[in-house]
């Protein structure tokens, strides 16, 4: 088993499309590696967690296979798993935001000068 840097593995695993980014969201404490904060120099062990942002969510990762050279898309599947929990909390997430965009619905289209002008004699009355 090698030593594998955690913003290495991170780019390995393509969860950051550069290891440069990867290093960066270490640094900035995005990544809990094992439920803390740590640094881009950590190296990786097998069955360790990792929360990672993904979008507007965070994953929670189980590492099961650690490489520190970029694949093929298809052959990364095995490197982490995620919970089951996490699975259901970005799930619950996406489903409330598709509630709040239900209430409050955006316009096909932009105003045209006419409608923008309605707009701010309406606001200033």
């Amino acid at each position: 088993m090698e030593n594998v840097r955690i913003d290495k593995w991170l780019w390995a695993a393509r969860l950051f499309k550069t290891r440069a980014n990867a290093r960066e969201a270490v640094q900035a404490g995005k990544i809990h590696y094992n439920g803390q904060r740590t640094k881009p120099s950590k190296t990786v062990e097998l069955n360790a967690t990792l929360k990672v942002p993904a979008g507007f969510d965070s994953k929670e990762l189980v590492i099961t296979e650690i490489f520190d050279k970029r694949r093929a898309a298809p052959m990364i599947i095995g490197m982490y798993t995620e919970t089951a929990e996490s699975i259901a909390k970005r799930e619950k997430n996406a489903e409330a935001r598709k509630l709040s965009a239900f209430h409050s619905p955006k316009p096909d289209t932009k105003p045209d000068k006419k409608q923008r002008r309605q707009i701010i004699h309406l606001k200033h009355q």
